[in-house]
């Protein structure tokens, strides 16, 4: 129905997440039909960011300096460890505005079924922050799942190798969250991390 060009762009503009047949074409028309400056600044914009931007060499967070500005930041705490499954997670993390540690991105979690093990995840990375840094806590801050549980065993197993301090952040009824509408798993986790008041 549309050309080879139109076609390719609404092919591409799928590959965002949440992003059906549809909205991409509704999202290629609009930039075609409405908005052909801010395609042009779209384009330029991923071009110049999947040209500069890559990994910090200490946390592995994306940055466009060799270091992030976390990592370089002298206020932060080096000795409190932050271990997060994406470079979403950090930010989430940051915008608690409770944490002042460092991070370590893994850019994944554990998963033989789809050959993601130890070296796919910075593992020898982390490993070496353990042997070298040894920081005093890490904070494991997977996502609830079986994979992100497996992959937080897998990381206090080797933390307690260099005798360091792990905890996982707590999961459960969220703040303003009513228990009747809370599923089961959710709320035999808050029951199960409860603490003393």
């Amino acid at each position: 129905m549309f050309s080879p060009l139109i076609n390719e762009l609404i092919a591409a503009l799928r590959i965002l997440p949440g992003v059906g047949p549809k909205s991409a074409q509704r999202m290629a028309l609009h930039l075609l039909e409405r908005d052909r400056e801010g395609a042009s600044r779209l384009s330029t914009s991923i071009a110049e960011s999947l040209t500069r931007v890559g990994r910090c060499e200490q946390c592995r967070n994306l940055s466009e300096q060799s270091i992030c500005s976390i990592c370089a930041n002298p206020r932060r705490d080096n000795q409190l460890l932050c271990v997060v499954e994406s470079p979403a997670d950090v930010i989430a993390v940051e915008s608690s505005g409770t944490f002042n540690g460092k991070f370590f991105v893994l850019h994944g979690k554990l998963s033989p079924i789809d050959g993601i093990g130890p070296a796919e995840i910075g593992m020898a990375e982390l490993e070496a922050i353990f042997s070298e840094r040894k920081p005093r806590e890490v904070i494991i801050a997977t996502n609830p799942t079986v994979e992100g549980e497996a992959t937080a065993h897998y990381i206090v197993e080797k933390a307690r190798q260099y005798s360091i301090k792990v905890s996982r952040i707590a999961h459960g009824v969220p703040v303003g969250g009513e228990l009747e509408y809370i599923d089961g798993t959710t709320l035999a986790h808050a029951l199960n991390s409860r603490r003393e008041i």
